[in-house]
């Protein structure tokens, strides 16, 4: 097996002109991310292009390329009037591939980002040209982790929550957000729905202030402490579930290996389509998978 790794892109990028890079789609105002691309459109214009182009030589085209990331940058520019911008060029022309594995910034990074640009002396109004959104939203975000756990907040800071949740969480003493984040986390649901389900199943004496919250309109009082219990159970039974998942998946996995030696021997496999051929055929398809 090689020790070397090969690159995606090549090392030194290139300054090339718009007119050459072709985009393997267009930016509509009716595409569901058009407010994004006002976003993009405001930060070329106050800070410059950031992050470069990705593009890809075209066959059969001399000095043509295609697009593979950065559609929206593209149009920028050309809106703003640019003639020319600093690419990278890959390896593959695989546009999946850089689409797949960009990490967006999650809400709770883009505060940290605000937070830590306005301590280095930008202002919220330079932070909202940059940003195309509203000064008073740039200054209401500084207080969005107000009152939230910094255990919770760690657990939740690369993860798609909304600030409609975050702000249900005040609602909880710490202990409990600690709780709710890694129920999130265990879930995969980070949604405001989510959050004031967590807080209706909480316990009043690890709410805020120890009382509950208004019941939602059409739940009675009845209901939601028969979902407070359901959900003292639901949650009891999870991390029971969770304590034992690594210890299942091990003797899964264990389990798993040792039927694939077995299949390997010639005599068994006979033995087993000759008898058995139904549960052969169940067996194959279990010791093929990946992950169990």
């Amino acid at each position: 097996m090689s020790d070397k790794v090969r690159t995606a892109f090549e090392l030194d990028g290139v300054t090339l002109p718009l007119s050459a890079i072709h985009p393997i789609r267009q930016v509509k105002p009716l595409d569901h991310a058009w407010g994004k691309y006002r976003a993009v459109l405001a930060s070329l214009k106050e800070v410059g292009l950031i992050e470069p182009l990705i593009v890809f030589p075209q066959r059969g085209a001399r000095d043509a390329y295609l697009l593979l990331d950065g559609h929206m940058r593209l149009k920028a520019l050309h809106e703003l009037g640019r003639t020319e911008a600093f690419c990278l060029v890959a390896s593959d022309d695989d546009a999946f591939t850089y689409n797949d594995k960009v990490n967006r910034l999650s809400l709770i990074q883009e505060h940290a980002m605000i937070v830590r640009a306005i301590e280095h002396g930008v202002t919220p109004e330079q932070i909202s040209k940059a940003l195309s959104v509203d000064p008073s939203k740039v200054r209401s975000s500084l207080n969005l982790l107000d009152g939230i756990d910094a255990e919770a907040v760690e657990l939740l800071k690369e993860k798609p929550i909304t600030a409609t949740a975050l702000k249900l969480f005040r609602k909880a003493k710490p202990v409990r957000q600690v709780d709710m984040a890694q129920l999130m986390v265990s879930g995969n649901n980070y949604t405001w729905a989510y959050a004031e389900a967590l807080i209706l199943g909480t316990p009043a004496e690890q709410l805020v202030g120890g009382s509950k919250p208004k019941s939602p309109h059409g739940i009675s009082d009845e209901e939601v402490t028969r979902m407070e219990k359901e959900m003292e159970v639901l949650e009891r039974d999870y991390r029971l579930h969770q304590d034992k998942f690594g210890e299942n998946s091990l003797h899964l996995n264990a389990a798993q290996r040792y039927v694939k030696r077995l299949l390997e021997n010639a005599k068994i496999k006979r033995f087993m389509a000759n008898r058995y051929p139904e549960l052969l055929e169940e067996i194959q398809e279990l010791a093929a998978l990946e992950a169990l």
